[in-house]
This record gives C-alpha cells, structure tokens and sequence, in this order.
C-alpha cells in the first residue's frame, strides 16, 4: 500500500498526518513517530510511505482548525482500521460535539456496555487519527483530564481551543 505522509506544524507540535489518497488514516505526533509508524505497519503491513504536502487538502483542514474552524475536521474521510468494538468506539468519538467532553463511562453505556469503560478507554487509547476522531474529548468519571497518548498537556490545550475548558477554569497545567 503507498501511503502519503505530510508534516504539518501547529500550536501543540508537528503533527504527522497519513492519507492513502482518499482517506486519512493516520494522525500522529512527532514525538510518537515510533509509535506511529508501528501501528501503521501493523495495520497495514509493509507500505511505502511517500513525503506529500497536503495530501487531498487534509493537511489545510487541521489549519483551519487550528485556526478556528473547529468543526473543521468533521468532514474528513476517516479509515481507522481496528476491530469491530474499535470501529465502534471511533466511530461514537466523531459524534461528541466540538466544546464537550463525556466520560469513557458514558461512551461504555451509548454502546450498549455499561461495564465495558476499560475496554473503552483502550480503544480510545489505540485511536489512530488524533483530533479528527476526537479522542481528546473523552474524560475520566471524576471530571479529570485523563489518558491521552499525545500526552495530557496537549489534551487541555486541545480542549481549551474547542472551549471545552473555560479560560477560568483549572486545568492541570495552571
């Protein structure tokens, strides 16, 4: 499979965004490159990935997001590729609103697996297209900033940009 990969600078740091030329089906942080790379292999098997810039537009998109366009990124053509309760999960992260969080329990009872928020929260750990698929969204029972694999800081600059987190109210980082 020939993939295209484009780096892409923003506020939160160099985002590594995958298209296969109809789809993104990677989104990725620079300092996770490893990481990123592995899961793509393991998705996909061995791909030849292509430096592209701007592959289809996507990469336009996240500017645009990062420039204030927040709902942005909705219109993407996603492919995550995971098992059928991943899709699952992904798929129900595309339907939180821009300026809302919900818990991982909550995500477990929309599913239909009220006692299923582990399993939740793994899969949304293993989603492999940040921001589109708006994992960052997600919040631990107790109202706290919990597991991101980019890393929390930049879950609460993510959701003070959508204004999920109020300039007034505490985050983890002041």
């Amino acid at each position: 499979m020939r993939l295209l990969l484009d780096r892409l600078e923003s506020p939160v740091g160099t985002l590594l965004l995958v298209s296969d030329g109809r789809s993104l089906r990677s989104l990725d942080f620079i300092d996770y490159e490893e990481r990123a790379l592995k899961l793509i292999r393991r998705r996909f098997g061995e791909s030849e990935l292509v430096e592209a810039d701007d592959p289809q537009g996507f990469s336009a998109v996240f500017r645009a997001y990062f420039a204030g366009d927040l709902r942005a990124p909705e219109s993407l053509p996603v492919a995550t590729g995971g098992t059928t309760f991943q899709e699952r999960v992904w798929a129900e992260l595309r339907r939180i609103p821009v300026g809302r969080t919900v818990t991982y329990g909550h995500l477990a009872s929309v599913l239909g697996q009220p006692t299923a928020s582990r399993a939740v929260g793994l899969a949304n750990g293993l989603n492999p297209i940040a921001i589109a698929v708006p994992c960052h969204r997600v919040i631990g029972g107790n109202g706290k900033l919990t597991g991101y694999a980019g890393g929390l800081h930049r879950k609460e600059w993510l959701l003070r940009h959508e204004g999920a987190l109020r300039p007034t109210q505490p985050g983890l980082f002041g």
